[in-house]
């Protein structure tokens, strides 16, 4: 004997398949519909295509850029403090005169001072650069000697893809080795591998023990000056030759002597740059603002210029976050007119099909009936454009990526926020005509022509 907790579950699902059935007709009735005028079907999906292909591609293009931006700033180390020698005005219009020397910039005792004043300074690394020409056989290349430390791959997280770096033994006893920039080693040595071979500058030769790994590009926003100071960017590091500072001292001495087109320059440059690293990275912009005020209180004139990475990273995670609003406010006006459209051609549908939705009116059909196929005939519309607009948005930035040489990036939620607006933009844009159709007079609506 069935019991009326059977009956009842058995009309559920008896009701479930009825609106199943009414809604897989309706759904049929939707497509033959949009078939019919499929030239104008398909110009009103471009709108959506267009919109949700703009908003993947926009977010990739700004999302690579960002992140290429942040992983050069992460290089210098977050919990790192840069110093740089920077030559003030009034030296760079002296340097022009011949028997003036420029004499500015960090110097050991600064470095002495930093270390011994601040407790939370981990390790110091000081650099020297000297720009000269770099030989090897009938080959030159105009490059950028850095005097360093043996701890600069550790840095600066830039490491040595052949071979290795100089050691401390090396550096205590001012060894001529050398390790080399990616590029400088491809233009030196062509064809032979470069570990073990000997590189000259001016009268002494260097035997190479190194290469180290290709860099990234520039983080946008950094001056020339500052892309070719140790410890920026590291863009300008494939056309360096990094040597000990000990031996840099000792062959180079303390007044470099630039000869360049006909011109002179002479100057006398201690250290071009000092690296800090400080123990807890919350304690960073507060070491900074310490290392301020003890160079303020050496330095008689503004010589050198300090870079917090930190505050940098931090700049560059709120101009991410402003480059996507903005990008993504384009992108969403695409959207919004690509609406527009499937509203006025829906609105144009209910004019011409105003004796059909007469006649299903009269055979028995349900407000809710002609509500649910109009809006099911946009959002077939919408989903449709925001398919292909995914499909196209994520091929487009690989298509940048590889045309461009540009870094692109296509994050999880990108495509699924496009494809998810675009459905809501065919309900929400499909509303009033289907509301409107619904709401015909059945009797006028037979009544039309």
């Amino acid at each position: 004997m069935t019991s009326g907790h059977d009956i009842a579950f058995h009309g559920r699902v008896g009701t479930a398949i009825v609106w199943l059935s009414r809604l897989r007709r309706i759904v049929r009735l939707g497509f033959r519909s949009l078939w019919l005028h499929r030239l104008r079907s398909l110009l009103t999906v471009l709108g959506i295509v267009f919109g949700v292909c703009s908003v993947i591609a926009m977010l990739a293009v700004g999302e690579g850029a960002s992140h290429e931006a942040q992983e050069q700033i992460r290089r210098l180390g977050s919990n790192n403090v840069i110093v740089r020698s920077l030559k003030p005005p009034e030296e760079q219009k002296a340097s022009t005169n011949r028997s003036y020397v420029a004499e500015y910039g960090l110097t050991y005792q600064d470095v002495s001072c930093i270390r011994a004043t601040i407790p939370g300074v981990t390790i110091i690394m000081p650099g020297r650069l000297i720009r000269s020409y770099v030989y090897r056989l009938g080959r030159r290349v105009d490059a950028e000697v850095v005097g360093t430390v043996p701890w600069y791959p550790e840095m600066h997280d830039h490491h040595v893809a052949q071979g290795r770096f100089f050691t401390q033994d090396e550096f205590d006893i001012n060894q001529n080795v050398c390790v080399l920039g990616a590029r400088m080693a491809d233009d030196l040595f062509p064809i032979d591998m470069p570990v073990g071979q000997n590189v000259r500058v001016g009268g002494n030769y260097y035997r190479v023990i190194g290469v180290m790994e290709p860099d990234a590009k520039p983080v946008e926003g950094t001056s020339p000056d500052q892309q070719t100071s140790e410890g920026s960017s590291q863009a300008a590091a494939t056309d360096r030759m990094f040597i000990p500072l000990t031996t840099a001292k000792s062959w180079f001495g303390e007044v470099l002597i630039k000869r360049r087109s006909g011109s002179f320059e002479a100057e006398r440059v201690e250290l071009h740059e000092a690296t800090i690293r400080v123990n807890q990275q919350e304690d960073v912009i507060e070491t900074s603002a310490i290392i301020s005020e003890i160079l303020g209180r050496t330095h008689k004139k503004k010589d050198y210029e300090i870079v917090v990475p930190l505050r940098l990273l931090q700049q560059a995670e709120r101009t991410k976050q402003i480059f996507n609003i903005v990008l993504g406010s384009i992108a969403a006006i695409s959207l919004l007119v690509g609406g527009i459209g499937i509203m006025n051609i829906m609105l144009a549908s209910v004019t011409e099909r105003t004796r059909e939705i007469g006649i299903r009116r009269a055979l028995g059909a349900k407000r809710r009936d002609i509500v649910i196929q109009f809006l099911i005939e946009t959002v077939i519309l919408s989903g449709a454009g925001g398919l292909i607009g995914v499909v196209l948005g994520i091929a487009i930035p690989f298509g940048i990526a590889y045309f461009a040489d540009m870094v692109t990036i296509v994050t999880f939620w990108s495509p699924m926020i496009a494809f998810s607006i675009s459905a809501l933009v065919g309900v929400v844009f499909g509303i009033y005509p289907a509301f409107r159709a619904a709401n015909m007079d059945p009797v006028e609506a037979l009544r039309h022509e």
